[in-house]
Order: C-alpha cells, then structure tokens, then sequence
C-alpha cells in the first residue's frame, strides 16, 4: 500500500493534528487523484471532519495540484491538469496532504499564470464572500460595515462591494487600516476603540444599509450601526435578535455559486480582483499556519507548499 505524508487528526475528541504517514486515498468514478503542490489554512480545518470517521484523519478543505489519477467516470480533465479543488467533509481525507482524492463537480481549471500558492487560496473565502455578497444583496450606493474586515473572507468583500459602488466601512485593528482602504474601503474603525460605533454611524449619517459578521460574536456589536429596518449578515453562525425592524440571517451555501467561484478566479488571474497572502509555509510549518489562522489575525490568507 503506497502512503503519503499528512496533517491529521488522531482522534474524534482532543483536537490533536500531527503529521502522519497515511495510505494515498483511492479515487471513485466521479473522482480524481491531485498530487497536491499546496493547501489553503482555513479557521475551521482542525474541526471540520465528519462523523464516523477512520483515524488518523487527513484534515483540510480546500488546496491546488496537478491530476495524477482519473475515476472512470471523468471527462472534463486529464492527468496533468493543474486544478483548484475543495473536499470538504469527505470520508477519505482532506487536502492537507501529499495527495488527495476530489470529486470532479468541485474542480477548478487553474489559469496558466496562477501559482499553486494563489490557487489554493481562493476558494473556500472566495466562495463565502461571493455568498455573503448575495445575502447582503445590496445595490450601488447602499452602505456596508464589515465586522472583522482584514482576513480572507473580508479582503474579497471589500473589493466586490466596492466594484458595485457600495460604500465600505470596516473594523479591524489599527495595524490594518490602511490596508483595507488600499482595498476599497472608505472608513476603517479599531474594534477596540470604545467609540467605535459611533464613528461608523457618523460616517453612515445613522447608520449602514448593512453589516456582515465573519467573526464569531460581533454580529452582537454590528446592530447598533445599521439604520432601522436595515440587514446583518452573519458568517460565523451568531444566533442573535433583531431589532429596530433590522433582518438577521445566516449565510447560506448555494451549489450554483460554485460557477461564480471560477469566474472570480479568472478575475484574480486578470488583476480585476487582488488575492492577498499574508505568508506561505513549508509544509513542516503547517501546524504554525493553522495555529496563527485560529488567532483570527491573519492578513488575508495563509497557505502551505507541499514538499
């Protein structure tokens, strides 16, 4: 049996990643095998795993590589093919690892001038702000506060809201302001100021049109700077009331988003769209990458190379 080196976790309850010597995933018909050349560090990567699940566990979402195996089934793709791929909650492992095993509805032909490293960043963010921008469904003109702007979900938000003429307004700590305005933001607020709120609604003469909260527990803090009967659009999954007439909901997936994921990538490849990655890992520094994510402090996105 061949193996391969990946990041898994050894149990269902402790949490524990390790890097472990694995069997290579066997593909099924639908399916093909990508040699991963490097993954996405996602918030949730230590936990996102199904149920029942054989241990050691490769964990991971998202990565890029090149087509090394095809199931019987595929047709759209041929070994040799650099793609971008997702294996979100799949039995056989995720893409932290050498190879993985990706089903052929998630793949993503890779523009010839994107690197790996570029390819394995977009998707899962990419994906959630192009979902968070259809909740918001907001027009030219209105106005948007981010809560937790700086990261990845956010660096792609700012950019498409601003495309359509929306007016951003964003949080994040001091050292990222500047930043953000370099992506389309018009106002930049530190969380930590007391005052913060009211800064936003200053800005927004009483309040945003709408507010999106990708950090856990700021859709709470977002309320007070949208206008009555305005919108909060949470990321994280905050459970929280309305008020003052405002709507709060989820964001929700939608499998027909995945056409707006590739078009998104070729307006990355295009510079219509700036990818942001704050650093890449050698693979041995894949539990450094995912420890910095889970700070919730990263720069745009982290990604990791593998050998």
């Amino acid at each position: 049996m061949q193996t391969m080196k990946a990041f898994v976790r050894t149990d269902a309850t402790s949490g524990n990643v390790e890097i472990a010597d694995v069997p290579i995933p066997a593909v099924n018909d639908d399916e093909v095998l990508v040699q991963v050349e490097a993954f996405g560090v996602g918030i949730h990567d230590r936990y996102f795993i199904p149920r029942n699940v054989d241990f050691p566990f490769p964990i991971g979402i998202e990565g890029a590589g090149k087509i090394v195996q095809l199931g019987n089934q595929v047709t759209d793709f041929a070994v040799g093919d650099r793609v971008i791929f997702t294996t979100s909650f799949q039995p056989k492992g995720g893409s932290w690892a050498e190879y993985a095993a990706a089903n052929q509805a998630t793949l993503i032909p890779m523009p010839d001038h994107l690197t790996f490293q570029q390819g394995a960043a977009v998707h899962v963010a990419g994906k959630t702000a192009l979902e968070s921008m259809r909740a918001l469904d907001l027009n030219k003109g209105d106005s948007l506060f981010i809560a937790g702007a700086s990261g990845a979900v956010g660096t792609f938000v700012i950019q498409l809201a601003a495309a359509k003429g929306i007016h951003v307004a964003g949080s994040a700590s001091a050292r990222n302001h500047d930043y953000m305005t370099s992506l389309g933001a018009e106002k930049t607020v530190d969380y930590h100021d007391a005052d913060w709120q009211k800064q936003v609604n200053e800005w927004a003469d009483g309040g945003v049109t709408a507010a999106l909260a990708i950090q856990p527990g700021t859709g709470k803090d977002s309320l007070p700077v949208v206008k009555d009967g305005g919108k909060v659009i949470t990321v994280s999954g905050d459970q929280l009331e309305g008020e003052r007439g405002i709507t709060v909901q989820q964001m929700s997936h939608h499998q027909d988003t995945h056409k707006d994921v590739i078009q998104l990538v070729h307006d990355i490849a295009d510079e219509k769209i700036k990818l942001v990655i704050e650093k890449e890992y050698p693979f041995e520094q894949g539990l450094e990458a995912l420890k910095k994510t889970e700070t919730r402090h990263a720069r745009g996105k982290l990604v990791v190379t593998t050998p």
